[in-house]
C-alpha cells in the first residue's frame, strides 16, 4: 500500500491495521501533521503501534488536555472515576497527592476542579516527572520511589492520597495490547505477581502519611477485587469500593 498522503488514504491504512476509530485518529493526525512527508511517519509509526496520543502529544483526560511523551504512562479513561472519587473527598485546603503520577494527569484534573488545594505529585521515573512537571507548572512534583519520594512535613498531613500504581500481574503482561506492551514503560504496568505488589506498599506505608478521615485511593482489576480490599484492611484502614460499569473502572478506598 502507498504512503498515506490524504485523510481518505489515512483512514484505509489505519481500518487495515485494526485502528477501530480510524477516522477520529486520521483527523487527528493529520491535523498533527505540518507536512505530507509528515503525516506519512505518523502514520506508519501508527500502524506500528504507538500509542495515538505518544504521536500527537497529547491526551484527552477529564475534559484537558494532558501533555505525554515518549516513554510515559498514558493516562486512561477509566482512571477519570478515581479523580471523581478524589475531588468528592477532597476541600479547599486539602493536601492532595498523586504518588505513581505518570504525565501528572490525575493531579492536574484534581487541582483543576478543587480550587485552593496543596497539591504534591511524585514518580520514580525521570521522564514521568519531567512530563508531568509540563502539566503541573506551579505543583510540587517529586522523584523517587513512593512516599520516599515526598517532604516529610506531609507526613500525617495528606487528605487525599492517589496512587495510579501498575495492576496488571507479571504473567499477563504479554496479553496487553502491543502499543501499551510495547511503547509504554514496564514498571507503570507491571504489578508483580498478584498485580497489587505496588498497592500493597502504598497501603502500607498510609497510615503514617494520612491525616486522620484521610484516603488512599487506588485502581485494581476486577478479579482483584477481595484482595485489594483484604490489603487495605491490612494495613489498618477501612476499606469500601468504587465502581464505574460505563468506563470499566474499579476504585478502591482506604480511610484513616
Amino acid at each position: 500500500m502507498p504512503p498515506a498522503r490524504t485523510e481518505a488514504e489515512v483512514v484505509r491504512r489505519l481500518r487495515a491495521a485494526g485502528c477501530v476509530f480510524a477516522e477520529d485518529e486520521a483527523r487527528l493526525l493529520t491535523d498533527a501533521a505540518t507536512t505530507p512527508d509528515d503525516l506519512v511517519v505518523l502514520v506508519a509509526r501508527r500502524v506500528a503501534g504507538a500509542p495515538l496520543e505518544v504521536l500527537l502529544g497529547w491526551a484527552e483526560f477529564c475534559g484537558l488536555r494532558i501533555a505525554v511523551a515518549p516513554g510515559v504512562f498514558v493516562p486512561r479513561r477509566r482512571t477519570e472515576a478515581l479523580v471523581e472519587e478524589a475531588v468528592r473527598l477532597a476541600r479547599p485546603g486539602s493536601v492532595v497527592v498523586d504518588l505513581c503520577c505518570g504525565s501528572g494527569a490525575v493531579a492536574a484534573a484534581v487541582a483543576v476542579t478543587v480550587p485552593g488545594i496543596e497539591l504534591h505529585a511524585a514518580d520514580v521515573d525521570p521522564a514521568a516527572v519531567a512530563c508531568a512537571r509540563r502539566n503541573l507548572p506551579d505543583v510540587s512534583v517529586h522523584q523517587g520511589d513512593l512516599v520516599e519520594a515526598l517532604p516529610r512535613k506531609l507526613r500525617g498531613r495528606i487528605d487525599v492520597l492517589t496512587a495510579n500504581v501498575p495492576y496488571v500481574p507479571t504473567a499477563a503482561l504479554g496479553l496487553m495490547p502491543p502499543e501499551a506492551r510495547d511503547h509504554e514503560p514496564r514498571a507503570a504496568l507491571d504489578g508483580g505477581p498478584d498485580g497489587l505488589a505496588l498497592a500493597r506498599r502504598v497501603a502500607a506505608e498510609a497510615g503514617s502519611w494520612l491525616a486522620p478521615g484521610g484516603s488512599l485511593l487506588f485502581e485494581c482489576g476486577e478479579i482483584q477485587v477481595a484482595d485489594a480490599l483484604e490489603l487495605v484492611t491490612a494495613a489498618g484502614l477501612s476499606a469500601r469500593l468504587v465502581t464505574d460499569d460505563e468506563r470499566g473502572a474499579t476504585v478502591v478506598v482506604g480511610t484513616l
